[in-house]
């Protein structure tokens, strides 16, 4: 007997697997990866309590908070600033809820927070030709002097409210878009990448 439960879907689920599109890694200039696997939360400082989540955020996780567009890391968690007294909390392979309650745990009554991992979407952007790609929908500046890695911004990719944060020089860049949005994000990132050379990375 089927079941006629619902069931989680990634969000780039069917958008990103074109016939024809993807090529060998070696050839292209650029590689997708979706990032199913983190766990989103964006942390709100109470008033006049933003220096008492830095410290915390220290003692918990081991990072400097950073104050500004910058993303900072400690193993599998990062802190990216999205605005004053804001953070978008990040931890690869984590679950929302218990990425939640951790964080709840370790920052009390100094701050609000909201889990985000069911109404986002990220995707890994890397290559030579990322910047290029990028380039095609985005009013932000990615030359090496400008942005680089651990840098951050919040914009619109393609007419899209996205926020984006660079991890390596290579260069890599991670870009979270609405859940709700994602098969129009990934139709401007396959059109915008196509003359250079896709893999979809597994």
């Amino acid at each position: 007997m089927a079941d006629g439960g619902l069931r989680a879907q990634p969000a780039f689920h069917g958008h990103l697997a074109f016939t024809g599109m993807g090529i060998d890694r070696a050839a292209a200039g650029v590689t997708l990866e979706t990032r199913d696997d983190l766990a989103l939360a964006i942390v709100m400082a109470r008033k006049g309590q933003s220096r008492t989540v830095a410290a915390r955020v220290k003692a918990a996780f081991g990072i400097d908070l950073p104050f500004g567009p910058r993303r900072l890391a400690a193993e599998r968690v990062a802190f990216v600033g999205i605005g004053p007294g804001q953070w978008l909390a990040v931890e690869e392979g984590g679950d929302e809820a218990t990425f939640g309650s951790r964080l709840g745990s370790a920052l009390g009554d100094a701050a609000s927070i909201s889990e985000q991992s069911d109404s986002r979407a990220v995707l890994r952007l890397a290559g030579p030709r990322a910047r290029d790609v990028l380039a095609k929908g985005l009013a932000i500046d990615l030359h090496p002097r400008a942005f680089g890695p651990g840098d951050a911004a919040a914009s619109a990719i393609g007419l899209i409210g996205a926020q984006l944060w660079q991890l390596d020089d290579k260069p890599t860049y991670e870009i979270l878009a609405p859940r709700s949005l994602a098969e129009s994000f990934a139709d401007f990132i396959w059109a915008s990448a196509a003359e250079y050379g896709v893999a979809l990375m597994a």
